[in-house]
């Protein structure tokens, strides 16, 4: 059974091959009668680009659109900016601490060894750009 992140969406920008939406992020206790005076809800307004889109003259700015992406997309996105992150700095940590590393050292050598990997993300940015993108929904 495959899931779907969906959001709705105003088109912001039409370009040759993207769309940028607007879309309105909520928590799920947003659409309750007491979220108005509950400081745990929030929402958040967004842009994202929807590339690889086939036939943009269809859309218009301003025009509403539904926006959705496979959740293990989602797992992904985690995945590589939290779950990778995280093992990077443990790995190393516990490592320079294993290798008779004073603690404060290891710690901010562990943090530096985070640079390298986002280096690498950022210069990944356009292959991870097409794994990493919702579609509009027809």
């Amino acid at each position: 059974m495959s899931y779907k992140i969906k959001h709705s969406g105003v088109v912001e920008a039409v370009e040759r091959d993207r769309l940028r939406v607007r879309i309105l992020q909520a928590d799920a206790c947003a659409g309750c009668k007491a979220a108005a005076h509950c400081h745990a809800s929030e929402s958040k307004e967004k842009v994202v680009d929807v590339y690889g889109v086939i036939s943009p003259e269809r859309y218009s700015v301003g025009q509403t659109v539904d926006v959705s992406a496979s959740t293990q997309v989602g797992m992904n996105a985690v995945l590589l900016a939290f779950g990778v992150p995280f093992l990077i700095l443990v790995v190393a940590l516990f490592g320079l601490h294993a290798l008779g590393v004073g603690e404060g050292a290891s710690a901010l050598l562990s943090l530096a060894c985070l640079v390298p990997y986002y280096i690498i993300l950022y210069m990944c940015r356009d292959r991870l750009r097409e794994k990493f993108t919702f579609r509009v929904e027809d």
